[in-house]
């Protein structure tokens, strides 16, 4: 099976603002806008649109279960981060429970980033 990053477009202004959304917008559309007020320490971009989620997924229970990645294996706040984006959706209403892994395969690079966060980091 093939493994790539999960895009939502539709709900962002810019990146960097969060995300307002209607009280009763899905779960899923609520659960996004949290991962992304998670931000990697070393880069100006949040975690979703710098692609580092790979998978989410929305049990009966409303159990989140997310598949992650990191810029690189060495990264420096592997420990943190996953724990970060766990609280985050954990914080959302309506969500039971939450479940970060972090994978490795496919190894992250450029081009799991949004567009948005490419122009924010000037690689166009």
């Amino acid at each position: 099976m093939e493994v790539k990053p999960v895009w939502f477009h539709g709900h962002t202004d810019t990146i960097g603002k969060p995300v307002e959304l209607a009280e009763d917008a899905p779960l899923q559309q609520r659960v996004i806008a949290a991962m992304r007020t998670v931000y990697d320490p070393e880069i100006s971009v949040n975690i979703y649109d710098l692609g580092l989620i790979y998978d989410v997924q929305i049990n009966d229970q409303a159990e989140v279960f997310v598949a992650m990645t990191l810029t690189a294996p060495g990264c420096p706040v592997a420990g943190i981060l996953p724990a970060q984006v766990e609280c985050a959706i954990k914080a959302v209403r309506g969500v039971s429970d939450a479940h970060v892994e972090l994978v490795w395969d496919p190894p992250w690079s450029q081009d799991c980033m949004s567009d948005e966060a490419r122009l924010t980091l000037g690689l166009f």
